[in-house]
């Protein structure tokens, strides 16, 4: 049994679809469990053979005490209805909520970090999940070594740091036209920090006629689009949308950019890897960047809000096709460790070593 909020479009989102449907493949009976539905309804498609058990069709306003203890009830009474051998949780809440559901019951629990751990476990609250609760777990998976030291030693020492997995479609796209333009894929929100990106790109928009598309949905999309014209880039900044061919939208871009403050593991930053684009990132809080890129080798890493920083990178993979080819194709060679098959096989090695341990 796998448990998260909801399948709506992120990447903690999307590793757990993944997991859930590989997990089915091999033979293994999946259910997965969300909170709730998105309020607007968006969200991954699921395999059907996948068991799909969602809390709330829409999405309960109450308070926080009441809302835990309805979904900690109606996780506990399915804990108890279909018996797994083990629960994968993810996320502060759903790793809070899966600890106390369980408690008494025969299931071995695998928690995961899917973000900063100190923005993912902020407050009091977060280091009562996140330094008493969650080392009860039999398991952890953490995406970096810097997520991992913010938990105690008693969890570290049976945790397992593993990757995200790509969806092969990004290991198959070819692309045989002019490479033209700067992309980034991501939420429109203050962590993805698409603000500092535009502003980069506002120092060199001069020098270049390359564009920046920005891919995704978010609640700053008015605010941006206002920096935009504020900055006269109105025909040169594209707000783009959701695309539902994330490949295939950015396949023939010069350079990938990421700006965020904190992340995890970006998937959007490995799925761009995998495509041998040039990348440029902001060394963001979490380590999940450093963790993929060597910079100056496969990729270059640059100090997160540093604005100079961002737009001399940026130049500097436009100004040196050569070397950004280069960086691109040393980027596609580690992209080799985000296959499905490598990761997948990892999270089931590890999830038997639980269960069998």
């Amino acid at each position: 049994m796998l448990y998260l909020n909801s399948l709506g479009r992120g990447g903690a989102e999307r590793v757990f679809i993944q997991l859930a449907e590989r997990f089915e493949q091999c033979g293994y009976r999946t259910v997965l469990v969300t909170s709730f539905t998105p309020a607007n309804g968006v969200e991954y498609a699921l395999s059907d053979r996948v068991t799909r058990l969602n809390m709330e069709p829409e999405l309960i306003v109450q308070s926080r005490l009441k809302r835990n203890l309805s979904r900690i009830g109606k996780l506990r009474r399915w804990l108890r209805e279909y018996k797994p051998d083990i629960l994968i949780t993810c996320m502060q809440e759903p790793n809070f909520r899966g600890m106390v559901a369980s408690l008494g019951l025969p299931v071995k629990r695998l928690v995961s970090v899917c973000n900063a751990s100190e923005k993912e476990y902020p407050g009091l609250s977060g280091k009562v999940v996140g330094r008493l609760l969650m080392p009860m777990a039999e398991g952890c998976v953490f995406q970096t070594e810097e997520e991992k030291r913010w938990f105690p030693k008693r969890l570290q020492k049976k945790s397992r740091i593993i990757m995200n997995q790509v969806n092969a479609s990004f290991f198959e796209v070819q692309y045989d036209g002019p490479h033209r333009d700067i992309v980034s894929v991501g939420r429109l929100n203050r962590q993805k920090n698409q603000a500092l990106l535009i502003r980069a790109f506002s120092k060199i928009a001069g020098e270049t006629e390359d564009n920046l598309l920005l891919y995704g949905q978010g609640e700053l999309r008015d605010e941006l689009q206002g920096l935009i014209d504020s900055l006269g880039l109105t025909s040169r900044v594209k707000l783009m949308g959701v695309s539902a061919d994330v490949a295939s939208a950015i396949k023939g871009a010069k350079v990938f950019a990421l700006s965020s403050d904190y992340e995890g593991l970006p998937n959007a930053l490995l799925e761009a890897m995998a495509l041998g684009l040039p990348c440029v990132s902001t060394d963001c809080l979490g380590g999940g960047p450093a963790m993929v890129i060597e910079s100056g080798v496969n990729g270059l890493l640059v100090p997160p809000g540093d604005e100079e920083a961002l737009s001399g990178a940026l130049c500097q993979m436009l100004q040196n096709p050569a070397a950004a080819e280069r960086m691109g194709r040393a980027a596609r060679e580690t992209a080799e460790g985000f296959r499905p098959d490598v990761v997948f096989d990892r999270w089931r090695q590890y999830a038997e070593e639980i269960l069998h341990g």
